[in-house]
């Protein structure tokens, strides 16, 4: 099926991936969203759970490992173009997850891959579903499948 003016959404799969006090960000190398700083991720094969797909873009795009996935949220993506037509459509799957190993390097379709401090977020013009699932990922919560606490590192004028 063709990504451009799709006859369905295409299922796309994020990963907010944590080490320590950062976040992972990605600037995208294509179309769409092309320059963008984002989080790691892209579209599901046919027959690849949602957890395999995250981890298999994570590695692509960045050459980095998580530890334990937790669906953590979604989104939908939607572009129109200039008659209004639908562009692309993305139904996108957030997992949260702790860094397991590797450093980031670009790769797949990413241009840039780096972590970043939360206080840091501002320079980086993330969409506002974006922004939303790395404050979902750091707020306070109960472990999650074997991890440890997630920390509280946005201040709480962040969250509102």
């Amino acid at each position: 099926m063709e990504r451009r003016h799709p006859t369905r959404p295409w299922v796309g799969i994020g990963v907010v991936l944590l080490r320590g006090a950062e976040v992972l960000l990605i600037r995208r190398g294509r179309a769409p969203s092309l320059g963008e700083w984002s989080l790691p991720g892209g579209a599901q094969h046919l027959g690849e759970t949602a957890e395999a797909c995250a981890r298999r873009e994570l590695f692509e795009e960045t050459g980095l490992e998580a530890g334990a996935l937790e669906l953590l949220g979604h989104a939908d993506a939607i572009h129109r173009d200039e008659q209004g037509r639908v562009l692309f459509h993305y139904t996108i799957l957030d997992f949260w997850g702790h860094w397991r190993g590797g450093e980031p390097q670009a790769g797949s379709d990413a241009a840039e891959a780096r972590f970043v401090s939360p206080g840091a977020l501002d320079h980086y013009d993330l969409r506002p579903a974006v922004r939303a699932m790395i404050e979902r990922a750091f707020a306070p919560g109960p472990p999650r499948r074997g991890e440890p606490n997630r920390p509280a590192l946005i201040p709480n004028t962040l969250l509102s």
